[in-house]
């Protein structure tokens, strides 16, 4: 047990793993428990600074912000398993939160506004309207029945000799509205033929 946690520690955070020296505010960490949800799950290990360093908490107050946060700040509600452990004589968390089965889950900000999120490497993310669509149609268990026309041959053949192609470059190449365009992006994602990747500035698709 105390291997594995010793290798979470020493593998950096990840695309499923966080650190987080403490917790100061439940409306942030639910941002990280929404973007693991909506994708395979994650983890966080709470009492570890960002250079991998145990600074260890205190446990009580870490692990009810933790549940606040989960129950109160994501729509759905996040299901956690939490573990302590002492490490160099310092307790830390580890918080597992799982791969949700309602998605898209949202995280209340400040405001009590509800935002979708997404995990990017080690970076949590705003999500699109098409990856929330594409959650949505993953939660729904809908098949993607695709009908090949001109519009998405267009994008497989643009695709097949540029590397990325973003919605609005799709949209004005073919001369079609914003929402017709998501539609056929949203379908050829869910059938797995295109992938999505978000970064901070903006979205870009690209052939599986």
């Amino acid at each position: 047990m105390k291997k594995r946690i010793y290798d979470l520690i020493q593998r950096g955070e990840d695309a499923t793993l966080d650190y987080k020296q403490s917790i100061t505010s439940a409306s942030k960490i639910a941002k990280t428990m929404a973007a693991f949800a909506n994708d395979s799950g994650g983890t966080l290990l709470v009492g570890v600074k960002d250079n991998q360093k145990v600074c260890g908490v205190k446990g009580e107050e870490e692990a009810y912000m933790l549940d606040l946060a989960a129950r109160f700040f994501c729509k759905p509600e996040v299901e956690l398993q939490m573990k302590r452990h002492d490490v160099e004589g310092k307790e830390i968390i580890e918080c597992v939160v799982k791969r949700g089965s309602h998605k898209p889950y949202f995280a209340k900000d400040d405001d009590g506004k509800w935002w979708a999120y997404v995990r990017v490497k080690d970076n949590t993310l705003l999500a699109s309207k098409i990856v929330l669509d594409v959650l949505r149609r993953e939660t729904s268990g809908q098949g993607t029945l695709i009908n090949y026309t001109s519009k998405e041959k267009a994008i497989l053949e643009y695709l097949a000799d540029n590397e990325r192609i973003t919605l609005n470059q799709y949209k004005h190449m073919i001369n079609i509205s914003t929402r017709r365009a998501t539609k056929i992006i949203v379908n050829l994602i869910s059938a797995g033929v295109l992938r999505s990747h978000t970064t901070e500035k903006t979205e870009y698709y690209t052939l599986v």
